[in-house]
């Protein structure tokens, strides 16, 4: 098995988390992260981009999209996309309040042009919630943007999304995608699957080992079914897509007790449409281990080059008192036979 490891970003001077991964119509990589004095405390926290044309191998130096934040004020976890025009979209959380104030955080989106070169100034909505789902476009042009936030029905987190039409002009009233009083459920990643049917895979919370949950919509997330455990065991923040063969990769975060493992699963879109447990059908890669007496770790974006390879980014502590950005890199038949 033939993982290949590469530094993105490190600096022993800042905390560097939570990154997203693009690749542009011209191949290059564009990586999205935040940095901030600690995981629990977001003084001085902005939002950072780096650009790498050599496939992941090497990598710019930092580009800030947004000022510093404070404590009270910071930009949390962002995420980033391509759509189907070639332009790129993040996605991002603004926290006031402090840590622990999901329901006074408001939804920013940038649009950037298709090599990522330039930015508009951030649309600013009232969708209150952390922790967003990047913007997903379905097939039928169909906008979604999606957080979670604790509800006062359950007194637990649940996932909520909005949908436009109309190329972002208007929106829809909240969505509930999955609340239950049973679970804590959050970090909410949609999979289009076609046809209108689009898959929501689910961060578990209260970290009692629940498998990453799933609920199926029909109708182009306007209504959803209920929750589906999926056999990959104690995952935190998954980040699905699917390969050039159609299979389904979700990369997430182990969780058992403590965050010290980051893994890949793999399956095909009939497994992800099961709407049972699947008792067989999945694969699920170790990617990284972190060693460090505290760590952290496990929120993650990743692609897949024409040729096949597949690139992940990753956060991780490891060696280092600060967190920083990990790039993997492997070809599927690397690691499967």
């Amino acid at each position: 098995m033939a993982i290949e490891k590469y530094v993105v970003s490190k600096d022993d001077g800042i905390y560097e988390a939570w990154p997203d991964l693009v690749q542009t119509d011209s191949g290059k990589l564009i990586c999205v992260f935040a940095e901030c004095t600690h995981h629990i405390d977001r003084n001085e926290a902005r939002l950072v981009l780096r650009e790498s044309r050599d496939r992941g191998r090497t990598w710019s130096p930092k580009r800030y999209l947004t000022d510093k934040g404070t404590r009270d004020n910071y930009f949390n976890c962002p995420r980033i996309t391509k759509l189907r025009d070639g332009r790129l979209a993040i996605t991002c959380d603004r926290v006031h309040g402090g840590f622990d104030s999901a329901d006074k955080a408001e939804l920013y989106l940038w649009y950037g042009d298709g090599e990522g070169e330039s930015w508009q100034a951030p649309l600013v909505y009232p969708f209150r919630g952390i922790v967003p789902d990047k913007l997903v476009q379905l097939e039928s042009g169909r906008l979604i943007l999606s957080n979670h936030r604790t509800v006062p029905e359950t007194g637990k987190p649940a996932q909520h999304l909005w949908y436009s039409d109309d190329g972002g002009q208007s929106w829809s009233q909240e969505v509930t995608v999955a609340s239950d009083a049973r679970y804590e459920l959050c970090e909410g990643c949609i999979l289009d699957c076609g046809g209108n049917i689009l898959v929501a895979f689910l961060r578990e919370n209260s970290k009692l080992g629940y498998d990453i949950l799933k609920t199926i919509s029909y109708d182009g997330g306007e209504s959803w079914s209920d929750l589906i455990p999926t056999a990959m065991a104690c995952g935190h923040r998954p980040t699905a897509g699917f390969l050039q063969d159609e299979s389904v990769m979700v990369t997430y975060r182990f969780i058992p007790v403590t965050a010290q493992n980051v893994f890949a699963a793999f399956f095909s879109k009939e497994t992800a449409l099961m709407t049972e447990r699947p008792k067989r059908g999945l694969r699920i890669l170790p990617l990284d281990y972190d060693r460090n007496a505290v760590p952290d770790l496990g929120y993650t974006g990743w692609t897949q080059f024409p040729d096949g390879e597949i690139y992940v980014v990753n956060y991780i502590k490891d060696d280092s008192d600060k967190a920083h950005i990990r790039g993997y890199s492997f070809y599927p038949q690397d690691v499967m036979l």
